[in-house]
């Protein structure tokens, strides 16, 4: 296979070599048949490299550990000079890829997390010519999969090609910046900046200038005093609005689009929001089957898990769809993934069955919805930040999505109902449901702090004292 790889790339290579010869206007290394061949002999290589490298070491022993670590690192290494030399669409992949602490090796995310705020720049020149090629990519990418049977990544082009000139419109990405500030015009915390129009074109767009730190960066946070479980809390709380009660979401909150600074004068951590061109709007339907799936989720109630996830197009894969939109194991979206956060072996198991059972999963994204391939890229970033701040899967996540829920649905049902007593009827649910709740997350204040501690040890010598 890695023979017929290099041989496939070494003719696209030298094919697009000729063609480009006498163009004066084009760069050969930027035609994007030199980036398929660019590809294609990088997955050659990385392939031949975890083959040979670890061919005759006894598997699990120290020297195996030690040599896997050095091939993990090398083909990173690759993976990040195959995306800055082949840029585009190449950038936004790594930068996701270099996002999944919580799935990948530590090897890999560490190299490609510098594509976060250090990617190579491209002219205006540049960017438009890879829109152009786009169809030539589309045809080379269904030879590749000849070699390679189990790429199904077509859906990846579907929605660049979509995707893209979006995100090169700036008056469009404006729009979404002043959209999004003013829908979350409420929330303190965030921050977007402001956007100078007058100065601002579809090729120019001026904008407030914004800084802090990383949102990831736990030992930036620490220097400054910002508490990382309020961070983590209210970035949940933003995307939980965005997704469930809104149906607008920022489809690309990676580190370097997401910055923390504590504000001098009041002392509050505000989250600066950056990169608005890429929007997911959510249509109703699947924006309500979304809300009742996850609700279904966090209560455990496995006939509600299945109707819905096969409601979102998962068919009878919905076991191994619940398990990519939690990132949790099917043992633990059956007790509950609210019961317990994710423990390591867990994490190695989930881990170890995401490389065996890659075909399975891409046939799962290309059967779902399109809308629901940019939220399970959104949701990979946020548990990679939730990874790197040590708060993932906490109890105050889950709260806040379960509100979101409760209200997005509630809306919903009161739009769709003609009758003034069932309109109170809802909201009267909508109202005990919130209020349970705040009650809970009360009960979990009260566990978790010195003073509640204290309440239950009183109890507890009063019950004593009883007996």
């Amino acid at each position: 296979m890695a023979g017929r790889a290099l041989k496939l790339a070494s003719l696209t290579a030298a094919a697009s070599g000729i063609y480009l010869y006498g163009n004066k206007f084009l760069d050969p290394s930027d035609f994007g048949v030199v980036r398929v061949g660019r590809t294609i002999a990088t997955t050659a290589l990385i392939t031949y490299d975890y083959l040979t490298s670890l061919r005759s070491v006894p598997y699990g022993s120290e020297e195996y550990n030690f040599l896997k670590s050095q091939v993990h690192l090398r083909s990173a290494e690759r993976l990040r000079k195959l995306c800055c030399v082949n840029r585009g669409t190449f950038i936004k992949v790594g930068q996701h890829l270099g996002a999944l602490d919580y799935l990948l090796p530590e090897e890999y995310t560490r190299t490609l997390k510098v594509l976060h705020n250090q990617a190579p720049q491209s002219t205006r020149q540049e960017i438009e010519q890879v829109i152009r090629e786009d169809l030539g990519k589309e045809v080379l990418l269904l030879v590749v999969k000849q070699i390679f049977p189990d790429f199904e990544f077509m859906w990846l082009v579907e929605e660049a090609k979509k995707n893209l000139p979006l995100e090169l419109d700036f008056l469009h990405e404006g729009r979404n910046a002043e959209k999004v500030a003013d829908m979350f015009k409420n929330f303190d915390f965030l921050k977007v900046p402001r956007i100078y129009w007058e100065l601002s074109s579809s090729r120019v767009l001026l904008m407030e200038f914004m800084e802090g730190g990383q949102v990831n960066d736990r030992a930036y946070m620490e220097r400054n005093g910002i508490d990382v479980n309020e961070i983590s809390r209210n970035l949940g709380k933003l995307y939980s609005e965005m997704i469930f009660v809104n149906g607008f979401v920022h489809c690309d909150p990676h580190p370097g689009n997401v910055l923390v600074k504590k504000c001098p004068a009041s002392g509050k951590a505000h989250i600066i929001l950056l990169d608005h061109g890429l929007y997911q709007v959510l249509s109703e339907s699947f924006r309500m089957d979304y809300c009742r799936l996850w609700q279904a989720l966090i209560k455990a109630d496995m006939k509600r898990v299945q109707k819905y996830s096969r409601r979102l197009g998962a068919g009878d894969m919905y076991p191994l769809f619940a398990c990519v939109v939690t990132a949790r194991s099917w043992e633990a979206v059956n007790r509950g993934i609210d019961k317990s956060p994710v423990s390591a072996s867990e994490d190695m198991e989930i881990r170890s069955n995401t490389a065996a059972y890659l075909p399975q999963i891409t046939q799962l994204l290309n059967n779902v919805p399109r809308q629901m391939l940019l939220l399970l890229k959104t949701n990979d970033l946020l548990r990679g930040i939730e990874l790197a701040l040590n708060t993932r899967a906490s109890a105050s996540s889950f709260l806040n999505m379960s509100r979101c829920c409760i209200r997005a649905v509630s809306r919903y049902q009161r739009s769709k109902s003609h009758s003034l007593y069932r309109k109170a009827q809802i909201s009267l649910t909508e109202a005990l449901s919130l209020w349970q709740i705040s009650l809970y997350e009360l009960f979990l204040w009260l566990k978790g702090s010195q003073l509640g501690n204290w309440v239950i040890a009183l109890l507890r010598r009063r019950h004593h004292s009883m007996y």
